[in-house]
């Protein structure tokens, strides 16, 4: 387990994030790769997704904005996973993107029962991510 990615994990457990994911994005390959899980099993980190040119995309990768969504219809029409997502008890989830240099190097993903993502839990997980970037970016800038 990466220290960086590991580190940012716990700290956001410790708020009531159920599910923790990082992707790398890999924009000449068109994929986003998961480079750090919570869950092995159900979201392993040799897992990769195509990077669709949606709504989602145009809001957190070329708006450079997180993602937030506190109920499962709001994020189920960006995500081809969102059965798995409900079947593991999960209904909100926020995308934080990893700008670097003007790039979006890849997102911190958290997810939790519904409604979990109030403005003031957002803004602390924001502030987490961006206690983290330095390591993030040297983490996710790695070949």
């Amino acid at each position: 387990m990466d220290t960086a990615y590991s580190d940012l994990h716990h700290a956001c457990a410790a708020r009531g994030t159920r599910l923790f994911t990082v992707t790398v994005q890999d924009l000449s390959a068109g994929l986003a790769r998961r480079a750090y899980t919570s869950h092995p099993v159900d979201y392993p980190v040799s897992g990769t997704k195509p990077l669709t040119r949606d709504g989602w995309y145009d809001y957190c990768i070329t708006g450079q904005q997180t993602f937030v969504a506190n109920t499962t219809p709001e994020f189920a029409k960006y995500f081809f996973d969102h059965a798995l997502i409900s079947a593991l008890g999960l209904g909100s989830c926020i995308n934080i993107p990893v700008v670097h240099q003007g790039e979006v190097l890849g997102t911190v993903n958290l997810l939790a029962e519904a409604h979990h993502f109030t403005a003031d839990r957002l803004s602390a997980y924001q502030a987490l991510v961006e206690t983290h970037h330095a390591a993030l970016v040297a983490e996710m800038s790695k070949p």
